[in-house]
Parts: structure tokens; C-alpha cells; sequence
């Protein structure tokens, strides 16, 4: 079956089974590799999208639920010519270690300051309490997320 949908702002036609994983749609179908396995559970947020603007787990989204919807994975978080306010800060504050969980961390901390400009210590913990970091860079994640939020103002 074909499914349509838009992927990082451009109009796609898929053909696979409707209850694939987006994951694997992504990944194989798409070959857009950012978004990563982590679990296969939706439980570590390493295979986190945003579906119509909301930090999704694409490993448990079948291909069916994204049918004239809008999905956005961290190749189609930034512009073509520079990188989102939020990478930028990544950079800065060194949050990546080992990297694995980083595109996942990015979607949700995006998710976040699309709803919540100037987030709390608190909303960005429960924002982002469902994404594993192995490296424990938690606390540099939290300061990276505030700085892009004063940028973003």
C-alpha cells in the first residue's frame, strides 16, 4: 500500500506495509539514518521525530498513522544553510559524548521550545525524561536547552 505524507517539508509516497515503524520507513525505505534504534520499545527516545510538531517514538508509529501528516526527523530539524538554535548550543555546552542518543535528545528538546519558549528547569526534566543518555550528559543537556531558549527570545 502507498502512504503520503510530508517529510521535512517535502511530499513523499511510500510503499510498504502500513504497520511498519516509521523507524524503519525512515531508515531503510528513505535511507534518512539520523534517527536511531535505541529500544525498539519507545522506552529510550533515540528513534524520536516530531509528528505534526509533537516528539513522537517513530518505533512504535506504524507507517499507517503518518498518512497525510507531518513528520520532521533531525535531517529536517535545521535549515539547508545553518544549523537550529539547538545545535548550536549542543556545540556549545559539549553535550555530545558518544553521540547515539543525540538526534533523539534534539527532537524533544525542539519539541519543547516550540510550546514553551522559556522553559523551566522542571518542564525541560519532564520534557525530557523519556530520552536515555547512556554518557550521563543530562545536566549539560539541561544547560544547552536554556541557552537556546535565551537565544530564541
Amino acid at each position: 500500500m502507498t502512504t503520503d505524507f510530508e517529510l521535512n517539508g517535502v511530499s513523499v509516497s511510500v510503499h510498504a506495509d502500513v504497520n511498519t515503524p516509521l523507524l524503519w520507513v525512515l531508515r531503510d525505505e528513505l535511507n534518512l539514518t539520523g534517527t536511531k534504534y535505541g529500544c525498539g520499545k519507545g522506552l529510550c527516545g533515540a528513534c524520536t521525530v516530531h509528528l505534526d510538531g509533537q516528539a513522537t517514538r517513530s518505533c512504535q508509529l506504524p507507517l499507517l498513522a503518518v498518512g497525510g501528516r507531518r513528520v520532521t526527523t533531525i535531517e529536517g530539524l535545521s535549515g539547508r544553510d545553518e544549523p537550529h538554535p539547538l545545535q548550536l548550543a549542543w556545540i556549545e555546552h559539549q553535550v555530545p559524548q558518544c553521540g547515539y542518543c543525540q538526534s533523539g535528545q534534539l527532537m524533544s528538546a525542539a519539541a519543547l521550545l516550540e510550546r514553551t519558549s522559556s522553559p523551566t528547569d522542571r518542564e525541560i526534566d519532564e520534557a525530557m525524561r523519556g530520552n536515555l543518555c547512556r554518557c550521563g550528559t543530562y545536566g549539560r543537556l539541561r544547560q544547552a536547552i536554556r541557552g537556546a531558549a535565551r537565544g530564541n527570545r
